[in-house]
């Protein structure tokens, strides 16, 4: 049976195709029960490799069964075929996701930015708080509603946390994510607190926010890292951002992980709790046509 034939004998009438990789795809579809379009992630077992089939498949699907916050994507309904398919029922991004907003609109205006990005970090504690790491976060994965708030999307590299037995978390070996969200540790390949990692890729995303570019350039990893490693943060003049949003950057894009923020300093940093003076046109929505 072809995934139209499967996912209409399960009440999904299938849209058109949302993304495609070597062994998964993303369709939309209408659901009959809900009354809505939904997104439908397809994996099929027989392409996919033996890694990914045994660690981090059963983790992704185990998270996304549990968790159940506002700015994470809703997960209606996982199932699989006999022929070895998994299907993955999810909330639609209806506008579509964080850097196609970005690359169309441009930076965001700071208190803009402070309200999606309190909701990105609301979504991140949930996570924290229940032992669960993303390690994957960047503007790609960060999906947008009908009232462009940010769900967080995409559990494929996530984890739960483990720990030894005096509680300590036990430090992750794999490189997971995409090298320009990537933390220094990570980088060098040295054994890294996922927590730890997801805050430097937090600190990536709020830059591209309100800066409109990202804070390294990834074609030169090597010179990205000296950088990095430096604790150099360039940050466009022309941007005119605070102190408080800058200082809150530059403790993200922290190289020393001892002295990284944890996502409770981010959440009452001073940056997300301050309301701009400066009156800017600029709206969320596209203006309409003729305007």
């Amino acid at each position: 049976m072809d995934d139209a034939a499967v996912l209409k004998k399960r009440g999904y009438i299938m849209g058109g195709n949302l993304g495609e990789g070597s062994y998964a795809k993303v369709k939309s579809a209408f659901s009959e029960r809900l009354k809505f379009d939904v997104a439908v992630k397809i994996i099929d077992r027989k392409k996919a490799p033996l890694d990914f089939l045994e660690r981090f498949l059963p983790r992704e699907i185990d998270i996304l069964a549990k968790v159940n916050h506002r700015s994470i994507i809703k997960t209606y309904e996982i199932f699989e075929t006999s022929d070895g398919k998994v299907y993955i029922v999810m909330e639609l991004g209806v506008q579509g996701d964080l850097l196609e907003f970005i690359k169309s609109k441009g930076a965001m205006p700071e208190d803009i930015a402070r309200k999606m990005f309190r909701q990105l970090c609301a979504a991140i504690k949930y996570c924290h708080d229940s032992d669960i790491v993303h390690r994957d976060l960047k503007c790609e994965n960060l999906l947008l509603d009908k009232d462009y708030h940010i769900k967080l999307s995409d559990f494929g590299f996530s984890k739960r946390l483990t720990r030894d037995e005096d509680g300590k978390i036990i430090h992750s070996k794999t490189f997971c994510g995409s090298a320009a969200y990537a933390a220094p540790e990570v980088l060098q390949g040295i054994p890294y607190e996922p927590k730890i990692y997801d805050m430097w890729s937090l600190g990536v995303i709020l830059y591209i926010m309100v800066c409109g570019s990202m804070p390294y350039d990834d074609s030169n990893i090597r010179k990205m890292l000296r950088l990095q490693k430096e604790h150099r943060v360039h940050f466009p003049k022309s941007k005119n951002l605070t102190m408080e949003c800058k200082d809150l950057i530059y403790r993200m894009l922290q190289p020393d992980v001892a002295r990284r923020l944890h996502i409770d300093d981010v959440l009452s940093h001073v940056w997300m709790h301050s309301t701009s003076k400066k009156r800017r046109s600029w709206s969320l929505v596209p203006s309409p046509p003729g305007k």
